[in-house]
């Protein structure tokens, strides 16, 4: 039984025929290196700021789709002169990614951020397991040692928080760094970073999961206590925790931990039980642990984001489970996905939309979205779909 005959070629077109070519034809500055992702719903630029983040996602997925079924002759040499143009202007005089650059690789925005260094690992990491070629695993590694340098101060002299805030740790900070291992591992056959992605996934299921409430919580006390008395630390972020989770499952399976399996697909559950907007359909942007007034104003959106990284985990559970549940939830968010962001006259997808689905912003690209969460979203369900079928 093919069970995911036409939803891999549904997938599969909008991949081939429509996501890659957009950013293909739209994002490379040709005139001074790196990325445009300031793109509007036609693929016209509506600013040329490169946001470090954005920047390094392109490079590591044109890097995997030159490596993948779905490869052409260009792919390569975009992912190459991208990562040329970062680490020639992106680094700070410490070694750390800045925030930002403008259009010609002047700093614009201090390198306060941890993950500027993440998608640097990722994207050159990528890279030299499609070319074999030293200086990108040099700088993997470098990068990757950056991230871990900077995870018990991510902010470093950046931060603006004082004494008197309390110390969290960030859901963020340990699912990345769980994700990392496992792309080391895969691009640059090490096993250098196995404890730390070890450390990570135990962190995110025994400290951030609260199997009472059944919740995953986005920040704890430093102590591994959470805190119910403010905003911070009821926070919740359902796009997060599905994300967390597909990679535990994808740890768990390569670890061959059934243990593991289970309890990332209760999390699952869990995360779609209290995340899933009942009345008006789709995923709820941030959530409050115990139903008070969120803080941010846009708690009630559908990104595009959060339902890419359900759509994976879902598909990821249903094949390690067997459990029809999961199933349903792809069916669910699939059929709200393709409905809502799905840009019928005009390739790749709207980012944002208000709770009743109606898109807020016609922006295919910008400080926050690039050639990442989609395309990786349908990548991978391809892969997981075909998984099944053949499976079944």
């Amino acid at each position: 039984m093919e069970l995911f005959k036409k939803d891999i070629l549904r997938y599969e077109d909008e991949l081939v025929n429509r996501i890659i070519p957009f950013w293909e034809n739209h994002c490379v500055d040709h005139k001074f290196g790196g990325y445009f992702t300031s793109l509007e719903r036609d693929g016209s630029i509506y600013d040329t700021e490169k946001y470090m983040w954005m920047q390094w996602r392109i490079v590591y997925m044109f890097a995997l789709f030159a490596m993948s079924p779905y490869r052409k002759e260009t792919f390569l040499p975009i992912a190459a002169q991208g990562f040329d143009f970062l680490t020639k202007y992106g680094k700070s005089l410490d070694g750390t990614y800045y925030f930002a650059l403008n259009r010609k690789g002047e700093p614009s925005v201090a390198p306060y951020n941890i993950f500027s260094d993440c998608f640097a690992a990722m994207g050159a990491a990528a890279l030299f397991k499609a070319t074999g070629e030293k200086r990108y695993r040099e700088e993997a590694d470098s990068a990757m040692k950056s991230y871990l340098r900077r995870m018990d101060a991510p902010k470093g002299r950046w931060e603006k928080s004082l004494p008197g805030k309390p110390k969290r740790l960030s859901l963020g900070h340990f699912m990345m760094l769980a994700n990392l291992g496992a792309v080391m591992k895969e691009m640059l056959g090490s096993e250098e970073y196995e404890k730390d992605a070890d450390n990570a996934v135990n962190t995110v299921l025994e400290r951030f999961w609260n199997p009472e409430r059944k919740i995953l919580f986005e920040n704890i006390n430093a102590d591994g206590s959470f805190d119910l008395d403010s905003c911070e630390g009821r926070f919740v972020n359902p796009g997060h925790g599905l994300e967390s989770m597909w990679f535990v499952l994808q740890y768990a399976e390569r670890k061959n931990r059934p243990d593991l399996i289970r309890k990332g697909a209760e999390i699952i559950r869990g995360i779609f039980e209290f995340g899933t907007d009942r009345e008006q359909g789709g995923l709820f942007y941030f959530m409050d642990a115990l139903g008070k007034p969120h803080i941010e104003l846009q708690w009630d959106m559908k990104l595009w984001w959060p339902h890419c990284e359900a759509l994976i985990a879902a598909l990821y559970a249903c094949r390690l489970t067997g459990d029809g549940y999961f199933l349903d939830r792809f069916r669910e968010v699939d059929a709200y996905s393709w409905t809502h962001f799905r840009d019928r006259e005009h390739p790749e997808w709207f980012a944002y939309l208000d709770r009743a689905g109606v898109p807020t912003h016609t922006l295919k690209g910008g400080k926050w979205k690039s050639f990442f969460h989609l395309p990786r979203a349908l990548y991978f369900c391809i892969g997981e779909m075909k998984k099944i079928d053949a499976h079944e």
